[in-house]
């Protein structure tokens, strides 16, 4: 790959996207090629047909994906499934007809089983039952990986999988229907601290920046504080989804970029894919390689934002995958660490959230 190539990042205003083109203009690539939604959707296959006939881009970066948190995987199970197969099927297939030089697939590590070996390698894909809540989108980036492989083994492409660990970072998704759990929990946090301190002011403009189920600043007081207690929050505490238990890793987003990049500019498949007849597992995991329970998570938060009311934790909603923590020493292996802890990362987020309101 060098600084000339055109590159197309698919989901250039997402979370992972954004931080993949600022990470990439870092490096002096500047021939960056983005669409948004409006412009071109990527689930409708002819209109991706002739953006790559109009484009032809030398590198494609597929961070474009339907994604949300617990309470949309299990709401939307269908959306999730035949929006991120659509897509990756879409991009991935011209890719390989308008002869991309390389590609770098987003997955995600939901792609393994629930009862997964802890950390999970690389290899246990595939070996047992995945988790029920999130198995429409883990099926989705599992063919997505596949594809990939496949095109590589019979094509000779250069087609990288990687599957990053739970990001978060600037430009994440606050929306309290669809977020996953740090953004989620942070903001609210955040709105429930305001309700506590009761500066109604500062959270209608909280609402008016990001409105939740259509509710916005302009709502009335009552209406306001029954929305906020559909989400567990009221004046004297906020209530958490499940038993707090959980053990999870997160990844600063910009780090994430960072090994994105350096997996763009130094690894190929042949440097993934192994001996022997049976090629696969050829993805790599992008993780810290650190765990933390989200009850520990939700104390860093809570002194983050300063909120001094009572935390309870709803037992009767799911947790989720127990523990999930990726075995990161392949990536390792092929050079690169991550820099941010999640003690400088939740601040850093928190200060990048009061900013853009």
């Amino acid at each position: 790959m060098t600084v000339n190539d055109k590159i197309y990042v698919a989901g250039h205003r997402g979370l992972v996207g954004s931080a993949i083109w600022r990470a990439l203009e870092a490096r002096g690539y500047n021939n960056l090629v983005g669409r948004t939604h409006s412009e071109l959707d990527l689930m409708d296959g002819a209109a991706v047909r002739r953006f790559f006939d109009d484009e032809r881009p030398d590198v494609v970066v597929l961070a474009a994906a339907h994604v949300g948190g617990i309470m949309a995987n299990l709401k939307y199970r269908a959306d999730f499934i035949f929006q991120n197969l659509q897509i990756q099927q879409n991009v991935i297939g011209e890719s390989w007809r308008h002869d991309v030089k390389k590609l770098l697939f987003l997955g995600s590590t939901c792609i393994y089983p629930r009862e997964a070996p802890q950390p999970i390698p690389e290899h246990a894909l595939l070996t047992s039952p995945l988790e029920y809540t999130n198995e429409p989108y883990a099926i989705a980036k599992i063919a997505g990986l596949k594809l990939c492989e496949s095109f590589n083994l019979q094509y000779g492409t250069n087609y990288i999988a990687v599957m990053p660990t739970n990001l978060y970072g600037p430009r994440d998704n606050f929306n309290l229907e669809t977020s996953h759990v740090l953004p989620a929990m942070l903001r609210k946090m955040h709105l429930a601290n305001l309700l506590r301190r009761g500066d109604m002011r500062a959270l209608r403009g909280d609402l008016q920046a990001r409105p939740v189920e259509g509710v916005d600043g302009t709502a009335s007081d009552a209406t306001i504080e029954a929305l906020l207690a559909r989400y567990g929050i009221t004046r004297d505490s906020l209530t958490l989804w499940g038993t707090g238990r959980p053990i999870r890793e997160f990844l600063w987003s910009e780090d994430m970029a960072d090994a994105s990049v350096y997996c763009l500019e130094h690894i190929n498949f042949d440097d993934v894919r192994g001996e022997g007849p049976d090629v696969r597992n050829c993805h790599i995991n992008i993780g810290s390689g650190v765990e933390v329970t989200i009850a520990g998570l939700a104390a860093l938060v809570q002194q983050t934002v300063g909120y001094d009311g009572t935390l309870r934790w709803d037992t009767t909603k799911p947790d989720g995958t127990l523990r999930k923590l990726t075995d990161v020493s392949r990536l390792h292996s092929l050079g690169w660490r991550h820099r941010v802890e999640l003690e400088d990362g939740v601040p850093a987020l928190y200060r990048w959230y009061l900013a853009s309101i």
